[in-house]
């Protein structure tokens, strides 16, 4: 057995690390082992394991992580490794041998390396010790301060021992060693001086000088740039030692060098910019004489030594002589390569404003955005034909192919036809691309120029064609984000997404004509649904029905409305979304396909990491890497923080990628929703008794979300509720009955908190699915769920017909448990039906039930409910001593719905024996905690009491936004 916390937080054993599971308890194992052998108090570990205020029941989450941890261990064997997690009073203590934890042999080994008399043995040490690092420290616990600044210090003391490891190479001669050594830790860690210092130090002593100047500038720039201060002394001794030559390899370095190939001044014609153009140094051509070439003509452009274009190192000066030179053709009018005007465009008002908007500014770089098929070319254009006049001297266009079948222009054969265009002659047109880009901006920069490059593939196809004036305006449309163009260029983005219903229909009115779209205008609303605003696929579907004008629009939706041949009716001829999509999906890795492949067989609209991670077989970091990829290819749209969706329509086509996997990808996200909605339950309601074993083969996913606390788990049952119901149901009908079930069961917590909310459908899928398994521990639970939930939305004859055969079913499958909470819900609705005494004999049978197995949770349930039925059948002294008992069992730690409900029926109670202070003082206590905690029912039912007896504004306030906050949607 070994601890490890030198990478990933882990217990390796002989049969593999054991499953620690979320990374509270990773964080829980983390802050014990940092102090092993020694007690961690309760208030030490919840600042590890929260970063703010922490639950209510932060006791008991800490309790059960230990209690699972423990026994892990003990499963482990741990014993006879002499490893022991004890409970000491209020602490926890990890006993442990300290040769089984690897940061405790990396500071012995640390030690053992300060005792070395010679480099050679020093070395030897030192790499042991850092053999021990498998990833950053405490990787894979939660960041709290706490374990922040313990994984702080302990990557301190790596890198410290990085740079003992190159002085000890250093004193061997082996410089190459320690260069090596350093340089992966200064690139990781570029703002640490003494890393620098140290990789100078051995650049300069392996005979790479220049490497080690590099390397001082670089870190100089960035402690400018990033922390706005000046190298310190131990960098800047460095930099003075390296200058002078000091403790080079040959002694100290010659004294000076000559400038380039011919001195400055000479044929290598100074230094270069990086993007291998030729310009002067204030980055425009130089102004001066011609060369001894002819005199030209007014206007025209002159080269310097024109022969030299095409010439690694040739000048290619542009001069401009008796003022701008001319952007007028030989027929005399201002260049214009813009295609056609597209026809029937509609709508994109805000858009067009936005690239107005955009366009204003100096040397503007527009950058218009979007999915395949959204319109993007025809916005451009639609714009840039608006006005004219903005462009007095032309107007330029570049179809760059960076998503079609043919071959992409290179940028000089685009730039030849911008300069031919520009009144270039084509003798005078560059050989290379660098020239002619120079030439380009030349020309431009002094001209009020439009300049369009459609489908640009990524921003080094376009950087080479950008005008050089800042009254040009460069519009750029692509498929992909195009990061690196805002940049460097400063471009201003301005995505298109689908139309709006009312402008799709106002598409197809335009080609089809008016009266055909008025006479069907529900099925022109639905053909603009179906194609998912699309105006590719609109304008596709128009002209299949431009061409059969048999046809109604009615049968073309109906046609539509079936997936499996949707996108097969979207193309016409070589035209359409498939087509659109396939070029975009060529672009892509062989990983972002895999991952688009699989996200067309989720079940659900929504996804996030985690999800796809499930989909896919992949992990969440590859995962989130994959759709990044894929958002900057407008193939899916991140909906919100971490939260993507996927077009209709790509869905279709994405599905198409890989068929076969289907069945493995939702078996796969059917177990990830599982795993996740488990850790959700367990975190939301620690106390609760889990609801059951895992499926059969049960694939679990390679990671499953942690959640800090119970807000962010309700909050993401909340959020997933759909999805959840839409997996269910695929489950279902995939006949995965085993998956349905238990998707839907996981979500009691939620239902609890929100009893009214419309669960019934759901549970309906969950009780047939369990039916249709022939299981009754299953089915008896979902009864027993759906019961109570047809029991608080007033339907008690359904309730009765539902539970009564649940306490059966239970016994039959040996659920003790299960029997004794379908005995409380059933008692819960024979006490709505009037049956108070048979409903009480129900609540004390599953208490003793309870209390045999025993079970805590279960036991204050079916107490809760003695207490309020004990309270209705005027025994007002049992229903608060059966609350008290409740209590007992652990209030403090219970969760809030439970307490509340508690502390009502406490106040009810003394109201009834005349406590009426005592009784309204519960009552309040009762509804605030409500309040806090987010449980508007238990603060409505809490608050209506009050307000029998006592007017009190406050609660009538309280009682209202209880209301309101419970009938809203949230």
């Amino acid at each position: 057995m070994e601890f490890r916390l030198l990478g990933t937080v882990c217990v390796d054993t002989l049969t593999g690390p054991l499953p620690l599971g979320p990374a509270k308890r990773r964080s829980l194992l983390a802050a014990l082992l940092l102090h092993a052998n020694t007690p961690v108090s309760m208030a030490r570990l919840t600042d590890c394991l929260w970063d703010e205020e922490p639950p209510l029941h932060a006791r008991t989450v800490i309790q059960g992580h230990v209690s699972r941890l423990r026994a892990l261990l003990v499963g482990a064997d741990a014993q006879a490794y002499g490893v022991e997690l004890a409970t000491l009073g209020d602490a926890y203590v990890l006993r442990a041998p300290e040769t089984l934890l690897d940061s405790q042999r990396f500071e012995e080994l640390l030690m053992l390396a300060r005792e070395q008399r010679g480099p050679a043995d020093t070395v030897l040490m030192l790499k042991e010790a850092l053999s021990l690092w498998q990833g950053p420290a405490l990787t894979g616990s939660y960041a709290s301060a706490p374990l922040q600044a313990a994984a702080h210090a302990l990557e301190e003391s790596r890198l410290s021992t990085v740079e003992q490891l190159a002085r000890a190479y250093g004193e061997l001669g082996e410089h190459h060693r320690a260069a090596a050594v350093l340089r992966a830790e200064a690139v990781a860690h570029p703002l640490r001086e003494s890393l620098a210092a140290a990789l100078m130090t051995a650049l300069h002593r392996s005979g790479r000088q220049s490497e080690a100047l590099d390397c001082f500038h670089r870190t100089r720039r960035l402690l400018a740039d990033e922390l706005g201060i000046d190298p310190g002394r131990e960098l800047a001794d460095a930099y003075a030692r390296v200058l002078r030559g000091e403790g080079g390899p040959g002694g100290a370095d010659a004294p000076g060098h000559a400038v380039g190939a011919g001195g400055p001044g000479g044929a290598s014609g100074g230094p270069q910019p990086a993007d291998g153009t030729e310009t002067s140094q204030a980055g425009r051509p130089p102004h001066g004489g011609t060369g001894g070439s002819a005199a030209p003509r007014a206007g025209s452009p002159v080269v310097a030594d024109a022969a030299a274009y095409g010439r690694p190192g040739g000048v290619q000066a542009v001069v401009p002589v008796h003022g701008p030179p001319s952007p007028y053709t030989a027929a005399g009018v201002p260049a214009d390569l813009l295609p056609r005007a597209p026809r029937g465009f509609h709508g994109r008002g805000p858009e067009l404003t936005a690239l107005s908007r955009a366009a204003a500014g100096e040397a503007p770089v527009c950058l218009v955005t979007g999915p395949a098929g959204v319109g993007k070319t025809a916005l451009a254009l639609h714009w840039a034909r608006r006005s004219p006049a903005a462009f007095p001297d032309g107007r330029l266009f570049a179809d760059l192919r960076g998503f079609g079948e043919t071959a992409e222009p290179t940028p000089l054969e685009v730039l030849r036809e911008f300069l031919l265009a520009l009144g270039v002659a084509p003798r005078r047109v560059p050989e290379s691309t660098s020239g002619a880009a120079a030439l380009f901006r030349s020309l431009t920069d002094r001209l009020s120029l439009l300049v369009v490059l459609d489908n640009a593939r990524d921003s080094a196809q376009v950087r080479p064609l950008l005008p050089g004036g800042a009254d040009c305006v460069t519009l750029v449309t692509s498929r992909h984000r195009l990061d690196g163009l805002i940049a460097s260029d400063a471009a201003v983005p301005v995505p298109v997404d689908i139309l709006e219903p009312t402008d799709g229909t106002a598409l197809l009115a335009g080609v089809l004509g008016e009266e055909r779209v008025l006479a069907e205008p529900v099925a022109a609303r639905r053909l603009a649904e179906l194609c998912g605003g699309l105006p590719l696929a609109l304008r596709v579907t128009a002209a299949r029905l431009a061409g059969r004008p048999q046809w109604t629009l009615a049968a073309m939706a109906d046609e539509l409305a079936d997936e499996r041949s949707r996108l097969s009716y979207l193309d016409v001829e070589d035209t359409g979304v498939s087509a659109a999509l396939r070029l975009t999906v060529q672009q892509l890795p062989p990983d972002a396909v895999h991952h688009l492949a699989r996200l067309g067989h989720h079940p659900g609209s929504h996804f996030d990491p985690y999800t796809a991670a499930a989909l896919a077989g992949s992990d969440p970091v590859t995962a989130g890497a994959a759709l990044e990829r894929l958002a900057a290819a407008h193939l899916v749209t991140e909906a919100g923080p971490g939260r993507w969706i996927l077009h209709d329509l790509v869905r279709l086509y994405a599905r198409g990628l890989d068929p076969a996997a289907a069945p493995n990808a939702l078996i796969g996200v059917l177990d990830h929703y599982i795993a996740t909605a488990l850790a959700a339950a367990d975190t939301a309601e620690p106390g609760g008794e889990p609801c059951f074993v895992l499926p059969d083969g049960f694939r679990a996913p390679t990671a499953t979300r942690d959640f800090t606390d119970r807000a962010e788990a309700m909050s993401w049952l909340a959020a997933e509720r759909e999805d959840l119901t839409l997996a269910a149901a695929a489950a279902r009908a995939a006949g995965l009955d085993d998956r349905a079930w238990r998707i839907i069961l996981l979500q009691w917590p939620h239902m609890v908190w929100r009893v009214r909310d419309g669960w019934v459908p759901m549970l309906e899928l969950a009780l047939a699915a369990a039916v249709a398994r022939e299981d009754p521990y299953a089915e008896s639970r979902v009864r027993n769920l759906l019961g109570w939930v047809l029991t608080e939305e007033g339907r008690t004859g359904e309730a009765v017909a539902t539970l009564e055969p649940s306490p059966g079913l239970a016994r039959q499958a040996g659920d003790r448990l299960g029997e004794a909470t379908a005995l409380i819900n059933l008692a819960i609705v024979q006490a709505e039906r009037g049956g108070l005494d048979v409903a009480m004999e129900g609540c004390e049978r599953a208490l003793e039930l309870a209390r045999k197995e025993p079970d805590a949770h279960t036991e204050m349930l079916a107490l809760q409910h003695l207490a309020r039925m004990q309270l209705t059948a005027g025994r007002p002294r049992d229903a608060l001593d059966s609350a008290r008992t409740a209590f007992d069992l652990g209030p403090e730690h219970e969760e809030a719905a439970r307490r509340v409900l508690l502390l009502s029926v406490s106040g009810e109670a003394r109201l009834a024996l005349g406590a009426e202070a005592e009784g309204i003082r519960l009552l309040d206590e009762a509804a605030a905690e409500a309040e806090r905690a987010g449980y508007d029912e238990g603060a409505v039912r809490a608050l209506e009491t009050l307000l029998r007896v006592t007017a009190s504004p406050d609660h009538v306030r309280r009682h209202t936004e209880a209301t309101r906050r419970l009938t809203s949607d949230g």
